[in-house]
């Protein structure tokens, strides 16, 4: 466990790098803004995020799950189980929960409004993986943390959902291109970049669509699985088409973003 943070950086790093190098021998669209001032963006909201999670969250939700162990909390600590199902369990509750938190900021307007930011990228690519305004991602550690004292997750399980879900969020975030008939069958067990990237349209019946990071089975089995946008995967609009002209928003604008910009049309309001 004390070697986690360079796990977690050294994975993280190694599916940017991948990704990046992807995107640019195949890519899936045409970018159509500016690659350096989105990529400054996106990079320097994420290292802001990172300062931020360290001085409020010290040990992050890890140390939650430790404390939670030591103090046998959590339905998972109540029981005698092989520790292989129960992490395997604890890995998928926790892709529930984080399905359910991204309805949540869909459907309730504060915390539309910081979502939003993240829906604001005019292209999608890897760097969009990382692009949280910062309330959302400290609301995201709270309910996360919450989840774990809830669930009693093993610390070790919770490092090994983290390193998922990063990397999940920078393969599906990806603007790259792979075979429609190998997409199809990973569409069953990963959500591909090709289903994510609908949840990124200008069209709010998509945009309210393929919520999952990790894997597809939720959004199958509640109703808000997309398989296609309407105007196809070249076709598609990528952000938010209530803003006007698109405008590539460096550091300063994203974290003002959600106070000065208007709602539109989302999943708890049908017009804009």
């Amino acid at each position: 466990m004390a070697s986690q943070d360079l796990i977690r950086v050294g994975s993280y790093l190694s599916v940017l790098v991948i990704m990046a190098t992807w995107e640019l021998i195949a890519p899936r669209r045409k970018l159509t803004a500016s690659k350096l001032c989105r990529w400054g963006g996106n990079l320097t909201i994420v290292v802001l995020n990172t300062v931020i999670a360290r001085l409020l969250f010290a040990g992050g939700v890890v140390a939650t799950a430790v404390m939670a162990q030591e103090r046998g909390w959590g339905l998972l600590n109540w029981v005698d189980w092989q520790g292989w199902l129960e992490m395997g369990l604890a890995v998928v509750a926790l892709d529930l929960v984080i399905y359910c938190q991204h309805q949540v900021f869909h459907l309730v307007p504060i915390l539309w409004r910081f979502h939003m930011m993240h829906h604001s990228d005019l292209d999608l690519d890897v760097s969009s993986g990382v692009r949280f305004h910062p309330v959302e991602m400290v609301i995201s550690l709270l309910v996360k943390s919450a989840a774990v004292m809830a669930l009693g997750v093993a610390p070790l399980a919770v490092v090994a959902f983290e390193i998922v879900l990063n990397a999940t969020a920078l393969f599906n975030h990806s603007n790259v291109k792979m075979p429609l008939g190998l997409d199809r069958v990973l569409r069953w067990f990963i959500v591909t970049p090709d289903m994510h990237r609908i949840h990124h349209s200008v069209d709010p019946r998509e945009t309210n669509s393929n919520y999952g990071f990790n894997v597809p089975w939720w959004d199958r089995l509640f109703g808000t699985y997309c398989a296609e946008p309407a105007l196809g995967q070249l076709g598609m609009k990528i952000g938010l088409e209530h803003l006007g002209p698109p405008v590539c928003l460096n550091l300063f604008m994203m974290l003002r973003f959600p106070f000065v910009a208007a709602l539109g049309r989302y999943a708890g309001r049908t017009q804009s």
